[in-house]
């Protein structure tokens, strides 16, 4: 198993001053899409990001995880893990399998769906299984390659489980993968809840350097955020009658897990709060799965599969039309994220939408206002306006959020009437000129220039008004493309 049992730093694969040459490669075609301003800000915050990171992942001890096994023995979930394979290298096979079998929950079946054109899985998983004396690999051989949708979905068929995963044939799991996964499972039967959709973080292998690097640390489940990215991807698991009725859909191969996500969710959204969907789509808030990075894979190369963005899109915009909603996707400056323009005002297209609020800069152009969390802290605060939050560009993104500030919010006709009671003013708005990606437009916001307050007192409104909403059933959507000035 790569690294197994140590500290592996991510800064190691660039520790003697060696630059790989496909981040090179990336900043060159990053700077054909996106010209010179973009591609400076953005290589120079990914500089940042790497040098000041202190990342690093380390397994579980034995003794840990033999505690997992007892722990976890009483409970009942039978997880299948879907693995569609194709002339996988015999390494990274062997690892992918290794890390399953190696799990400290011990209720699974690994679904091997091979359309190989030689041997070799096959060979190595014969191999395997005659060493075990359980039956908990399945291989399934098909003689035509129908692309990985169609594949894994004879998997997905075949699959005994309550839930069943998704796994890269070149990826692994951490030992505790599952672990946490049936815990999470248990703690949502003692609630009387069905979970339909787990998922966990996640970080890459730099099969070069033997690392662990580029943590992902997602966050719960967020509509908005979702529709601008498929911040899940891996680990996750479907409930198992659901996956079985969705399946994968070969039109969107490439992006065929973030079209999964999203009609997984789709009917719920219609019919659920924000906080009953919370509660059906969990997030495990630990690095359980590492997506190795090779020179074919996406993780290293994100120009391998471009056909996989416009799927991605494509799947976006099908989604959209199932919520009825009239938008215009279109690819942001980041590869595989998305920005959607409502065609009407987002209120007006939204029912969902109470409160929409943007970020707010101050004098040497760095948010100082905008998101808040549930703590009443302000997510993303110092962020240079043209740094987008890291690698998973998260402060670039349409997402929701606890509150908006109060300064600079769009509120609903049927909210007014509680802004007014929260603000003691009417609720009047106001024009301002509002930075809109590569430019600018007018845009209309709630004139709170009738309040004095403290940015305590400003941060308290805003929280008071993004509670109540949500009281409602209604979203606070952040869309960091409204960005005002903090003297506006």
């Amino acid at each position: 198993m790569p690294c197994a049992g140590r500290y592996v730093y991510a800064g190691c694969s660039m520790g003697n001053g060696i630059i790989k040459i496909n981040n090179l490669i990336k900043t060159a075609r990053y700077l054909k899409k996106n010209g010179v301003r973009h591609t400076y800000y953005a290589a120079k915050e990914r500089i940042e990001e790497e040098r000041n990171s202190d990342y690093y992942y380390k397994e579980p001890s034995e003794e840990k995880l033999a505690a997992q096994r007892i722990e976890s023995a009483a409970y009942t979930a039978l997880f299948s893990i879907v693995v569609p394979a194709y002339n996988t290298d015999e390494k990274f096979l062997r690892e992918m399998i290794d890390s399953v079998c190696r799990q400290s929950y011990d209720k699974w079946e690994l679904i091997i769906v091979d359309a190989s054109t030689g041997c070799i899985v096959e060979n190595v998983v014969k191999q395997i299984s005659d060493e075990r004396t359980d039956k908990s690999i399945k291989y399934i051989r098909i003689t035509e390659n129908k692309g990985i949708s169609d594949n894994t979905n004879v998997g997905i068929a075949s699959a005994a489980g309550d839930y069943i995963a998704l796994l890269d044939h070149d990826d692994f799991l951490a030992p505790d993968a599952l672990y946490h996964m049936a815990t999470a499972l248990h703690g949502a039967e003692q609630r009387e809840i069905t979970p339909v959709l787990i998922y966990t973080d996640e970080d890459k292998y730099d099969d070069n350097t033997h690392c662990f690097i580029s943590p992902h640390r997602k966050c719960l489940f967020n509509l908005d955020l979702i529709l601008s990215n498929n911040y899940i991807c891996h680990f996750m698991a479907v409930e198992a009658k659901l996956m079985k009725k969705l399946r994968l859909r070969g039109e969107y191969d490439g992006a065929q897990d973030y079209d999964l996500v999203l009609r997984t969710v789709g009917d719920l959204c219609r019919t659920m709060t924000p906080e009953e969907l919370s509660e059906r789509v969990i997030h495990i808030p630990k690095v359980l799965y590492h997506w190795r990075c090779h020179v074919n894979s996406t993780a290293d190369n994100t120009s391998s599969k471009t056909y996989a963005y416009e799927a991605g899109k494509a799947t976006l915009e099908d989604f959209c039309r199932g919520q009825g909603w009239p938008v215009e996707v279109k690819h942001s400056l980041h590869l595989g994220f998305y920005e959607i323009t409502y065609l009407p005002d987002i209120l007006t297209a939204r029912k969902d939408v109470g409160i929409v609020g943007g970020r707010i800069l101050d004098r040497r152009k760095r948010i100082c206002a905008g998101a808040m969390a549930e703590d009443g802290s302000s997510l993303y605060l110092g962020l240079h306006r043209e740094y987008s939050g890291g690698s998973t560009h998260r402060a670039a993104m349409k997402q929701d959020v606890a509150a908006a500030d109060i300064r600079c919010v769009q509120v609903r006709e049927e909210l007014r009437e509680e802004f007014e009671h929260i603000t003691g003013l009417p609720y009047v708005e106001r024009t301002v000129r509002c930075r809109m990606g590569r430019g600018s437009r007018q845009i209309r916001i709630a004139d709170v220039s009738g309040l004095s307050c403290d940015e305590a007192g400003y941060r308290k409104l805003s929280m008071e008004l993004g509670r109540a909403a949500r009281k409602h059933g209604y979203r606070v959507l952040w869309d960091p493309q409204i960005t005002i000035d903090i003297n506006q």
